[in-house]
Formats: C-alpha cells, structure tokens, sequence
C-alpha cells in the first residue's frame, strides 16, 4: 500500500509542477527566442534542478552523491552515464551542478510541455531512422559543447532495465570526439529499483557518482572511436561494483 501511495504522490507532483510551470515556461521561451538566450537557459536550469530535487525527495529514495568535484564549471563537458531507468535524467539534473542539454527521441516533441522543456533546457530531438536529419542535430549538439556547454550522452543506446551496463555504442561518442570535449563518465547504481522494478515507487538506495575526468584532446585521433568507449564503459562499470558492495 505504501508504494502505491507514493507512487500516486510522485506522478501528482509531476503533473501538478508541470501544469504550474509551464505558464512560466512559455514566457521564458519566448524571451530566449528573441535573444535572451544564455540568462534563460541557466535561469531554466536553476528551476528544473529544484524540480528534480523535490521530485527525488517525494520518491523517498535515499541518495549518495559522490565525485561532485570532479565536474569542471567551465568549459565544453560531456557526461556519460549508463542508463538504466528514468530517473536517471532527473539525478544527473539535480546534481551536475551546470546546465546540460540532451539528445531527446524525435517522439517526445509531439508532447504539449514535456516539448518545450527539453528546448529550454537545451534539449534536442534525434531523429535516428533519417541519418541526415541525425547528423544535423549531433552538429549542433557539438557547436554547444565547442562553445563551452555541456551535454550528456547514454551510449548504451536505451535503458538497461536492470542489466547491468550494455555495451557502449562507439558512434554515441561523437559529440565528444568531434567537440573534444572533457569527458566527465557517470554511473548510477539503483535507480532501476526506484520504480521500473516492480512498477510502483520504492524506498530504495540509490548512489550517483561523477568519476574523474577524461580529456579527448589527449588521446589520438586514430585511437578515440573505440578507445573511449571502452575506457568510459570500463569506469562506470567499475564505479558500479564497488558502489553495488556498499548499497
């Protein structure tokens, strides 16, 4: 009964922060079309990081953070974690400490809301069957990350629903290759318990840690495609053991 209860309380909270939001969203998304950009985008950041905090707290789910030092503030970074829930946006959100943009399904722009915050949030919308259309909005994401923001890949490809960390796809690192990005790997322990699992939201333990940092400008060209992948998926699975001992 607990668990249905708090899953109804976690979906309400979502959806009533959405509805209250979005008036002020579409405000702010206006002011960022005609050229506030770089003030709104971090202002929209500062509120969906509360967002993702309150949403974390009402899930009930006790959380260790650890690494946070080893985010640079400054400069082109891209995060790579595994991904094994939906939460696991919402964790790096709320504690990456620096706004971010992801590459979102193609899908997802045909939601009324859901659309416009993961635009103003620096989002972008991944067509994966039009490899032209594709390739456009890797660019972009690239000239974000060359201009000194930041992104966040998955490069499992979709969630691992419990697995274990898939193998990473080589071509999912372009952003950082072709940027030469700072590459911070995240790996997240249990979040798959929050509510995936069994379908409702539990009290579970969850460990987010943001490892040391990995500078593609000094690996070899020829050596980037393969090697990152395998270095990247190598520390997070390794954070993960050791953080699995532990939770």
């Amino acid at each position: 009964m607990k668990g249905l209860l708090r899953t109804i309380g976690v979906f309400t909270v979502v959806i009533a922060t959405v509805v209250i939001l979005s008036p002020a969203g579409a405000v702010l998304f206006l002011f960022r079309l005609i050229g506030f950009k770089k003030n709104i985008s971090f202002a929209m950041y500062k509120i969906a990081q509360i967002w993702a905090k309150l949403l974390i707290v009402v899930t009930g789910c006790k959380l260790t953070v650890k690494g946070r030092e080893h985010i640079p503030q400054q400069g082109g970074v891209c995060f790579v974690s595994n991904h094994g829930s939906i939460f696991d946006i919402l964790l790096i959100l709320a504690y990456a400490g620096r706004p971010f943009g992801f590459m979102a399904k193609k899908e997802l722009i045909w939601l009324p809301c859901i659309n416009m915050w993961i635009a103003l949030l620096g989002g972008f919308f991944l067509d994966r069957k039009n490899v032209k259309k594709a390739l456009d909005v890797i660019n972009k994401g690239v000239k974000n990350i060359q201009k000194g923001g930041a992104m966040i890949i998955f490069p499992e490809g979709h969630r691992s629903r419990g697995q274990g960390v898939l193998p990473f796809k080589a071509g999912a690192f372009k952003l950082a290759t072709q940027s030469n990005a700072v590459i911070v790997p995240v790996a997240i322990a249990g979040s798959y318990d929050i509510f995936e699992k069994t379908g409702r939201v539990q009290t579970v333990s969850v460990e987010l840690v943001f490892a040391p940092p990995i500078a593609v400008a000094d690996i070899p060209r020829e050596d980037r495609r393969q090697h990152l992948a395998d270095r990247v998926h190598a520390v997070i699975a390794g954070a993960l053991t050791r953080g699995a001992a532990g939770l």
